[in-house]
């Protein structure tokens, strides 16, 4: 049996050392050491998004939304800070997910979690 979005979403955002998840607004969020660094978001305000919102690194926001808008977007409320939405039901590829959110798990996580992490197979 295949895994649903959420349960793959969880899958990849625990894989980095000391990462939580936490109920947050009713979806979890995913931290590390108490900083946020992805957030589900599941038709948030009626938007119809199956979603992952992104605490990305600077740059990477534009970078993703204008250069492939039908994968990524400018989240409500976080996006002004920076953060990346994912769309997660349009056939994207995991890989290329999990390696957006380890950019931003980098972006929050003390240097010692991070220096000696093994690359995303």
């Amino acid at each position: 049996m295949a895994k649903n979005i959420v349960d793959a979403v969880r899958e990849v955002c625990l894989s980095f050392p000391e990462a939580e998840e936490r109920p947050g607004r009713g979806l979890p969020d995913y931290r590390v050491r108490d900083k946020t660094f992805a957030t589900l978001a599941v038709n948030h305000h009626g938007d119809g998004r199956l979603a992952l919102w992104l605490n990305s690194p600077p740059g990477a926001q534009q970078l993703h939304a204008s250069g492939e808008p039908d994968l990524y977007f400018v989240p409500q409320y976080v996006g002004p800070r920076g953060w990346l939405g994912v769309h997660l039901d349009r056939g994207n590829d995991w890989r290329t997910i999990a390696v957006r959110v380890r950019e931003a798990y980098e972006k929050v996580a003390p240097k010692a979690l991070t220096h000696d992490m093994a690359p995303i197979p």
